[in-house]
């Protein structure tokens, strides 16, 4: 009988997998990170051939660490880096193009073209839930079908075929050319800007505005539900039913159970995304947040969430590490911090990529506001943490305005809540308790609970709402003078960073 649930965590840095047991505790896990590819400023790609090759190198790893053969694997899920655009030969397997990751802007013309066109930024927010933002996979697409030599071509023909990464990875193992299964789940399609939040299937209008051939399109299924079955000679080494995805954002909400309307979580990784369960109700944005799907699984209503997404959190960090050389090891910015007392009075806005919630400005630009000789190394490590402290704050802002709840505690997830500096921060900045869970890979046990429980590993909500437990929780000790003080000078210096890039009216 099987003891096992696998994973795929199919990131922005990096894939692991993950093998859980029925108690939601990992058996083992191994992950390898992947190449960053940037031909030109705001330009960012991956190699869609050298995921799937860490992909298949993480799975007969972890399966070997685990000591485990196909027999012992109920069923795998994936989870997987959103909007993060893919266009492949469906007959050779091949990509046509390097995938455009979600941070990219290269779209920002045809943002603005599809906003001037009518409606502005939220000319199809009502249908989709997102504002026109370089963000999302549906102008990626556009701009390879209108920049990659016959692409649009071959996709008329039928040939080429499109999907976010889970889709790749889904196709992949079912078979890749022979047969395999393309396919995505509504979380996923929520963020290509195509699907009709309601019907919840590609909005013909949308696409036809957008210019892409309906054929590229996957089918789109709920997030738990086996969708089809590895190969023999595929990573796995045997048939095991594929039959969980979401994406990552939402996989992690359902690693942390937040089952329950008005229930959140907050992902501290690449990017920071917060994610507020709304139940089956669709509610619209008015504070710069993104309406999307939470999860479906299999024949229950869909269930929605509020979402606060911000692009650059843990990316600062690397950028520290690898740009600027300051720190050796991404863990040392913490020590390096606690060096000073505070910030030394500066704020690093890092709008790499523009400004995500609530903002939506693509013109904004990375800043570092308020620098003075007294400044040192330890200032500016410790405003990079609190960057991503800042920019919650922003979120949960915007989120408790939409949705009239008042967050009591927020649970956390991610590679930087290991951080005690930034989690406390966090706290003392939110003004309410913060939570980490005991497995704090949540977005890998969440796609591990959609597979298993489209197959009856684990047959209930309360089944995997028993498997969470509290690792450790952080009180506010800051007082509200000092909170708002702080706050207010973070917000004059997100302003500093606007109408950086000029429009060139293309």
């Amino acid at each position: 009988m099987a003891k096992y649930v696998a994973a795929i965590d199919q990131g922005t840095t990096s894939t692991r997998c993950m093998i859980f047991n029925h108690s939601g505790e990992p058996v083992a896990v191994h992950q390898l990170e992947h190449e960053q590819i940037y031909p030109q400023p705001g330009w960012v790609e991956h190699d869609p051939m050298e995921i799937w090759d860490r992909t298949v190198d993480v799975v007969r790893e972890a399966m070997r660490k685990a000591g485990a053969s196909a027999d012992d694997i109920a069923a795998v899920g994936i989870t997987n880096q959103r909007e993060t655009t893919v266009v492949w030969d469906k007959n050779t397997g091949r990509p046509y193009y390097n995938a455009i990751v979600w941070q990219d802007t290269r779209t920002d013309r045809i943002v603005n073209r599809l906003a001037r066109e009518g409606g502005g930024q939220d000319r199809f927010r009502a249908k989709v839930g997102l504002p026109l933002a370089t963000y999302f996979s549906g102008p990626k697409v556009m701009w390879m079908l209108d920049n990659v030599d016959g692409l649009r071509e071959a996709a008329e023909r039928g040939d080429a075929i499109f999907g976010n990464i889970d889709t790749w990875v889904i196709w992949n193992l079912t078979g890749g050319p022979d047969g395999g299964k393309h396919v995505t789940d509504v979380t996923n399609a929520s963020r290509t800007m195509l699907m009709n939040l309601e019907t919840l299937d590609w909005d013909d209008e949308i696409v036809e505005i957008m210019g892409i051939p309906k054929s590229m399109l996957p089918d789109i299924r709920p997030s738990s539900e086996i969708y089809g079955h590895t190969t023999d000679d595929g990573p796995f080494s045997g048939v095991i039913r594929v039959s969980g995805d979401l994406g990552d954002q939402q996989a992690a909400t359902v690693g942390q159970v937040c089952f329950d309307p008005g229930e959140a979580k907050n992902t501290y990784g690449t990017g920071c995304f917060m994610l507020l369960n709304t139940g089956e109700e669709v509610v619209p944005s008015e504070h710069g947040l993104l309406t999307t799907l939470c999860y479906k699984f299999g024949d229950e209503p869909a269930i929605y969430a509020l979402e606060g997404s911000i692009a650059i959190t843990g990316a600062l960090v690397q950028w520290v590490r690898d740009n600027l050389q300051m720190i050796d090891d991404a863990r040392e910015i913490e020590n390096l911090a606690k060096q000073v007392e505070d910030n030394g009075g500066i704020y690093f806005v890092p709008a790499f990529s523009g400004l995500f919630a609530p903002y939506w400005r693509n013109d904004a630009r990375g800043a570092i506001v308020g620098l003075t000789r007294y400044v040192n190394r330890g200032h500016l490590a410790r405003a990079v943490l609190e960057a991503t402290a800042y920019q919650t704050a922003e979120v949960l802002e915007a989120m408790e305005n939409d949705s009239g709840v008042e967050l009591k505690a927020l649970k956390v997830d991610g590679g930087m809540v290991y951080n005690n500096l930034l989690m406390q921060f966090q706290a003392d900045i939110l003004d309410v308790p913060v939570i980490r869970p005991k497995v704090s890979e949540t977005t890998a046990l969440g796609a591990a609970y959609a597979a298993g429980y489209a197959v009856g590993f684990w047959e209930s909500y309360d089944e995997m709402r028993n498997n969470w437990g509290m690792d450790k929780r952080w009180e506010p000790e800051m007082e509200d003078d000092r909170r708002e003080h702080l706050y207010g000078q973070w917000k004059k210096a997100v302003t500093r960073t606007f109408d950086w890039i000029e429009d060139d009216g293309e």
